[in-house]
């Protein structure tokens, strides 16, 4: 878990623009793209979608786990990953435990808050279509390449 929390730190950014958004969601798809991964791109600040793409093998129901986990991260303000993380350390499970409906809810890997340095979360960056860590470890992938470059 302290892996996790590291991160939420690591990655604060700068900024986060218009222009950043689709550099940041551009760099992901060609991370999916030249692992032939069949997932979902989707980039929101506040409730505006400022990125989606869909490669091929990934599927509408990616749609749904990308609102799900996307909801999770917003309302816990840190990676859906590791709010699972805190649930399973406490021995139990968010669905079990949240007390939050999970057709809304997910706290599965794969959606990252944007959190801005002197301003807090301002949107998330969120993958489908892979398991959860794998989901989980392509969006940090993305965001420490974003980051550096």
């Amino acid at each position: 878990m302290a892996e996790l929390e590291a991160q939420e730190v690591e990655l604060t950014l700068p900024r986060f623009t218009y222009e950043d958004a689709w550099a940041l969601g551009s760099l992901l798809r060609q991370l999916a793209v030249a692992r032939s991964a069949p997932v979902t791109i989707d980039i929101h600040r506040g409730t505006q979608q400022l990125f989606r793409c869909a490669l091929p093998g990934s599927t509408p129901d990616n749609d749904a786990w990308i609102d799900r986990k996307r909801r999770v991260t917003e309302r816990y303000a840190c990676s859906s990953y590791l709010v699972g993380a805190r649930f399973r350390a406490k021995g139990t499970t968010f669905e079990a435990s949240s007390r939050l409906d999970p057709a809304v809810y997910a706290a599965h890997g794969g959606s990252f808050p944007l959190r801005v340095t002197d301003t807090g979360v301002i949107g998330t960056v969120t993958v489908s279509g892979l398991p959860q860590v794998d989901d989980h470890a392509l969006v940090v992938e993305g965001l420490r390449g974003f980051v550096a470059g």
